[in-house]
C-alpha cells in the first residue's frame, strides 16, 4: 500500500507506520482495525500490487521492554506457551482474568489492564464494593428467584433483559480474540445481557449485530468527533439498524489519561528484522514531532473536547432519534443537571456513573461513591431517569449491592474482554454465568425474589459514608442557570428555523 500521503492523517500517529514499512503488518493491523478500514480511507490508486511473502526478510525477534510474566510457560518476547485451562474450571471473575493474562499477546494485557497514573481509582472500584455490607433476612419464601429486568424503563419503549448487568463500552475486543466484539455479542444473547458497542470497536457495528436475536439489546457508544460529520455519518448508520434501542454519549474522557502500563506496550518497531528511521530516532520531516502512543492514547485522535450542555445535546438530538445515555457522570451536581435536561430533551432517559474504569483521572471517585452522593443531595434523579453504575464489579454481590442503592443496570467493562481471552464466546458465557449464579445466591440469601425488592433496607454502607462528597452544594442553582440558558438558545434556534 502506498500511504505517504495518508501519514499525516493515520489517527494513530505516523510513526507506527513508518516502523512498519516494508514490513508484513497484518498481525498489527489485524486486530485493532474493523474489516473495511484500508477500502474507506485509502484511495485504490494507494493499492500497488500483492505481496510476494517470500521476498520479506526474515523475522528475528527481539526482547521487548516489559514486565517480566509470572507464567514460567512465557517466552522471551511476551507470548504464553501454556495451552488455556477449560473454562468450566474457572469459578470466578479473578481465575478468568488470571487465564487470560496467561494467554493475549503483552499488548493486550497492557492495553486492557492499564488505569491512569498511579491506579488509585481504577483499585478504588473494586475496594469501595468490599466496603459495602449485607443485611440478609430470614423467613423469606426464596423458592423462585430471577435475575429479570427492565432498562429505559421511563421511556414510552422500556427494554427488557433477562440480566441487571451489561457490557458496557470497551475498545478492541479483538486483541483478544478474533471473534472480537462479535463473540461478546453470542455470549449475550445467550444470557439475555445488552451490550454496549465501543465507538472504537475492532469490528463494524454491522458485523456485530449480523447474528444477534431480534429482541437482543444493543447500545452505541459515541465518542463526538472534531469532525462532526464523521460522528453524524456514523450515527446515521446507527439510527438504520433496529438492534441499536440507544446511544451513549460518553463523557468521561474528553482527552485520554496518562495510561503508562498501556504506553511502555507501544513498541513494536522492536521486533522489526530492520529497524526503520522512526524506530532509531531519526524523525523524517512527516513524522517530527510525533510520539509514539499507546493503543489508548491513539484511539483518542480526532475526539471532541469542546462538548457542553447548551450545544450537544441539541446537535445530538438532531440526528438520531434513540434513547440517550451520558456516560461518565461522577458527581451528584452533573447527575441533577442531566436528570433537569432531561425536561428539554425527552430523548436524554439515563446516565452511567463511571470513572471510565479508572483510565482517565486519576483519583476521581468510584461510581459507587458518586451513587451515594446522589443518594445523599439529590435522590429525585433516581426516580426521574435511569442511573446505571460500571467500574470495580468482581462478583454478582458487587452487583446486588449496586442494585440496592438505586442502580437500574450495573456495567462490565474488563470481564468480558478477559473471558474472550480466557476462552473466546465461550469464556465471555462463563463470566455472564458466574455472575448470574452469584447474583441468583445473593439476592436468596437477601430473602427476595426479583431485582426490584432490593433496596436500601439491605445493605450497610456506614463505612463508606465518611468518604462520600458532603461540602456544600450548588447544584439546584447550577442546574437552572443552565436550564434557563438552554430554553434561551433553543428559544433562537426555533425562531432562526421559523424564518428560513
Amino acid at each position: 500500500m502506498l500511504v505517504t500521503e495518508f501519514l499525516p492523517n493515520h489517527p494513530g500517529g505516523s510513526k507506527i507506520v513508518l516502523q512498519l514499512a516494508g514490513q508484513d503488518a497484518t498481525d498489527e493491523y489485524d486486530p485493532v482495525h474493523p474489516p473495511g478500514t484500508i477500502e474507506d480511507n485509502l484511495a485504490s490508486i494507494s493499492k500497488l500490487g500483492t505481496i510476494d511473502k517470500s521476498t520479506l526478510p526474515a523475522v528475528e525477534k527481539a526482547p521487548i521492554s516489559m514486565p517480566p510474566s509470572t507464567n514460567s510457560n512465557s517466552d522471551p518476547n511476551g507470548e504464553q506457551s501454556s495451552s488455556p485451562p477449560p473454562v468450566s474450571s474457572l469459578l470466578n471473575l479473578t481465575e478468568i482474568e488470571e487465564a487470560a493474562i496467561a494467554q493475549i499477546p503483552h499488548k493486550a494485557r497492557a492495553y486492557y489492564s492499564s488505569g491512569s497514573d498511579d491506579l488509585h481509582s481504577k483499585h478504588h472500584n473494586n475496594i469501595a464494593f468490599r466496603q459495602v455490607l449485607l443485611r440478609p433476612r430470614i423467613f423469606r419464601d426464596v423458592t423462585r428467584c430471577s435475575t429479570r429486568t427492565s432498562l429505559l424503563s421511563s421511556h414510552a419503549t422500556t427494554t427488557r433483559v433477562d440480566v441487571p448487568f451489561f457490557v458496557s463500552p470497551a475498545a478492541m475486543a479483538r486483541l483478544a480474540h478474533p471473534d472480537g466484539e462479535a463473540g461478546i455479542a453470542r455470549a449475550c444473547r445467550k444470557f439475555g445481557a445488552a451490550q454496549v458497542i465501543s465507538n472504537n470497536a475492532s469490528m463494524t457495528p454491522e458485523q456485530i449485530v449480523e447474528d444477534a436475536l431480534e429482541d437482543q439489546v444493543f447500545g452505541w457508544q459515541l465518542y463526538v468527533q472534531t469532525d462532526r460529520k464523521r460522528s453524524e455519518d456514523m450515527l446515521a448508520r446507527i439510527n438504520k439498524m433496529p438492534q441499536f434501542k440507544f446511544v451513549v454519549l460518553t463523557l468521561d474522557a474528553p482527552v485520554p489519561g496518562k495510561r503508562e502500563e498501556d504506553e511502555r506496550a507501544k513498541n513494536v518497531g522492536a521486533n522489526l528484522p530492520v529497524k526503520s528511521a522512526a524506530q532509531t530516532g531519526q524523525e523524517s520531516s512527516v513524522s517530527k514531532g510525533k510520539q509514539d502512543e499507546g493503543i489508548g492514547k491513539s484511539l483518542f485522535a480526532g475526539t471532541a473536547p469542546d462538548l457542553t450542555w447548551n450545544t450537544t445535546l441539541s446537535w445530538l438530538v438532531s440526528h438520531t432519534t434513540l434513547p440517550i445515555i451520558l456516560k461518565g457522570i461522577q458527581t451528584h451536581e452533573d447527575a441533577y443537571i442531566a436528570s433537569r435536561f432531561s425536561s428539554t430533551y425527552p430523548q436524554l432517559r439515563g446516565i452511567i456513573l463511571s470513572n471510565h474504569g479508572g483510565r482517565a483521572l486519576d483519583t476521581a471517585p468510584p461510581a459507587l461513591h458518586t451513587l451515594l452522593e446522589i443518594r445523599q443531595h439529590c435522590p429525585s434523579v433516581l426516580y426521574s431517569i435511569d442511573v446505571w453504575l460500571d467500574g470495580g464489579i468482581k462478583r454478582g454481590t458487587d452487583v446486588v449491592k449496586a442494585l440496592c442503592l438505586g442502580a437500574r443496570g450495573v456495567g462490565l467493562g474488563r470481564a468480558p474482554l478477559f473471558g474472550l481471552g480466557a476462552g473466546g464466546p465461550e469464556g465471555v458465557e462463563r463470566v455472564f454465568e458466574i455472575l448470574k449464579e452469584e447474583c441468583e445466591t445473593a439476592m436468596r440469601l437477601l430473602g427476595v425474589e426479583r431485582v426490584e425488592q432490593l433496596g436500601m433496607e439491605h445493605v450497610n454502607t456506614r463505612l463508606l459514608e465518611g468518604d462520600i462528597y458532603d461540602s456544600p452544594s450548588s447544584h439546584v442553582e447550577e442546574g437552572e442557570l443552565l436550564l434557563q440558558s438552554e430554553w434561551s438558545s433553543k428559544a433562537a434556534r426555533d425562531t432562526l428555523k421559523s424564518k428560513l
